[in-house]
């Protein structure tokens, strides 16, 4: 069983047999204040502020930075090469999105995506059973990443178990961001009250797509 936990924006802790994964440890500068954690590993889908506060992480870790295959303490790890922008990363540069292989499950981070997936991408992709995707962007709010609409068209794409969604406006944090409304409308579905945590069997997961929302278990940052 794999345990989740959102710490806001766009950081999850994974917590499996195998080992425990932080995705793009959050800083103050998104509004959330994330206590000090102890992992084996920690992806970083790139290298902008409010996603790489490795300061806030105890120093026995492996970092994951980029494309390619990696092997961590028994866990399979994917970088596949995206953008942070819908123009080849001209504006905002380059993005990694993670699958992570834990508990007999494929995990997909997506991290600041910002364009619709390529056919090839989608391919990668498509046996991904767990979606951590961004919620909160398009206009009217964080604009740097996918809207809605096109986060509802990849999870049609790939087709997950379970859909996590990250970086949207919460009364904590990313309050430049849209809420989790509009992309529950996009999917077609009622917002789901938002749960402490999130615990994912292989054995557990149905053909029908289960929308899981977290409570960010941070602080609010000081001002």
């Amino acid at each position: 069983m794999a345990e989740f936990r959102w710490f806001g924006h766009n950081c999850f802790r994974l917590k499996g047999r195998e080992a425990t994964i932080l995705t793009d440890p959050v800083d103050r500068l998104t509004g959330y204040a994330m206590p000090k954690q102890q992992v084996d590993i920690v992806t970083i889908s790139h290298e902008h502020p409010g996603h790489v506060n490795l300061a806030a992480v105890s120093p026995e870790h492996k970092v994951v930075r980029g494309p390619g295959e990696y092997e961590i303490h028994d866990v399979f790890i994917t970088g596949i090469r995206t953008y942070h922008d819908a123009e080849k990363g001209a504006k905002l540069g380059y993005n990694t999105v993670y699958l992570i292989e834990v508990e007999g499950m494929t995990i997909a981070h997506l991290g600041d995506l910002g364009h619709p997936l390529t056919d090839e991408q989608s391919e990668a992709m498509s046996k991904c059973d767990v979606l951590m995707i961004p919620a909160g962007g398009g206009p009217g709010g964080g604009g740097q990443v996918i809207s809605p609409e096109i986060a509802a068209e990849i999870i049609g794409q790939l087709e997950p178990k379970v859909v996590l969604p990250m970086q949207f406006a919460t009364p904590i944090g990313d309050k430049g961001h849209g809420t989790i409304d509009a992309f529950c409308k996009a999917l077609g579905v009622d917002v789901p009250p938002a749960e402490e945590k999130a615990l994912v069997k292989l054995s557990d997961l149905t053909e029908a797509m289960k929308l899981i929302v977290l409570k960010p278990e941070s602080p609010p940052a000081k001002r």
